[in-house]
């Protein structure tokens, strides 16, 4: 009966994959979910680049933008797991020079929370900057909090990477893609999948991004909103196909951003709910309390009200508004997620940026997936 109904679930959604790139409102889509540790869906379609040809199966890599959030906050609590960090232990004890600018009591689920208070980048930063670990760090590090850390919460678009990523690696001595690779995406078996900057030798298996109308979009932002003001400040550091498809971009290490294929995303998430294959990454107690509400309030820089955990969202519309729900999603539609009810794990990724009703593929896969194993 179980492999029926999986049966019935993977030809569901296939056909809906199909239909939205045939319908042309999809160029390329990847889903994946796990049910209780073992893999139910591992589906592809449309391109992975379209004017070469290419097809796009699942282990083509699609750089998500911020779903590489979830990666990095599981990292952290992989290292909390092992006693290697605190998350009530100041950044600067890990990284002394972050201390700067009345940042000396900031700590790590500041930063998992989105409370630090630098969600800012420079004004007129360019990409190479954006790009270069050194220059950011340094940036971050001597960033003055717009709020007192701890007192109000504003989605940290790039600066969260930074901030968690460099005290991983004083830390550990690794750079943050060494240490996902050590910690995460290789005990997992998706080592050639889930990453955050790129080896060069697999550039050309990543599906370059495709706009949509997600840049016009942003471009509805008015100018003195703060995610416009303080988030993406420029044109040149928007999350858009132009920036993620540049190759220093591609292979900076960015741990605010991600690039993965659904099926190994999903599977990371599966082995917070449980053992995958003999791993489990955190124990159910850490789950526990990294999947709770820590704030739930207005967002300085989005301005909605938001739920989020230490390090991930919860109860977003494509988890069905549902608390027990964790993950994150990525500029332009992507998404990867566990949903702790059902000990089910979902990802979407995909080739075309898009937002607004356009982006209604995530919902919909997610729900046909829900329904299926309710």
């Amino acid at each position: 009966m179980k492999r029926r109904a999986n049966a019935d679930v993977r030809a569901k959604v296939d056909a809906i994959l199909a239909g939205l790139v045939e319908s042309g409102a999809e160029s390329g889509l990847q889903v994946a979910a796990y049910l209780d540790g073992e893999p139910i869906v591992d589906a592809s379609a449309g391109w992975a680049d379209r004017s070469a040809g290419r097809r796009l199966g699942p282990d083509v890599p699609i750089h998500g933008f911020s779903t590489g959030k979830g990666f990095t906050a599981t990292l952290v609590h992989v290292l909390a797991e092992r006693g290697l960090i605190e998350y009530d232990t100041p950044i600067a004890h890990y990284w002394p020079e972050f201390g700067a600018q009345g940042k000396e009591r900031a700590t790590v689920r500041h930063a998992l929370t989105h409370t630090l208070g630098i969600p800012q980048l420079p004004p007129a930063l360019t990409p190479a900057e954006l790009c270069d670990w050194d220059t950011m760090c340094a940036f971050v590090a001597g960033a003055r909090p717009l709020w007192e850390p701890g007192s109000a919460s504003g989605y940290h678009g790039w600066t969260f990477g930074w901030i968690l990523g460099e005290t991983v690696r004083r830390i550990t001595g690794l750079t943050p893609a060494e240490a996902l690779r050590t910690y995460v995406s290789e005990p997992l078996g998706v080592g050639g999948e889930l990453y955050f900057g790129l080896p060069a030798s697999e550039l050309d298996r990543v599906a370059p991004l495709v706009e949509g109308n997600w840049a016009a979009w942003l471009e509805t932002l008015p100018a003195d909103a703060p995610f416009r003001r303080f988030v993406v400040p420029n044109r040149a550091v928007w999350t858009t196909a132009d920036l993620a498809n540049r190759r220093d971009y591609l292979l900076a290490d960015l741990p605010a951003c991600g690039t993965t294929t659904a099926r190994a995303a999903a599977r990371m998430y599966a082995a917070l709910l449980g053992e995958v294959d003999g791993v489990r990454l955190l124990s159910p107690e850490r789950v526990a309390l990294v999947a709770e509400a820590a704030v739930d309030g207005k967002d300085r820089m989005l301005l909605g009200r938001y739920a989020k955990g230490l390090g991930y969202f919860l109860g977003m519309p494509e988890m069905a508004g549902e608390p027990t729900s964790f993950g994150h999603h990525g500029s332009g539609g992507s998404i990867a997620f566990a949903d702790r009810a059902r000990g089910l794990s979902f990802c979407l990724t995909r080739t075309r940026l898009v937002a607004g009703p356009q982006a209604a593929a995530a919902g919909l896969l997610a729900d046909e997936i829900r329904s299926a194993v309710s």
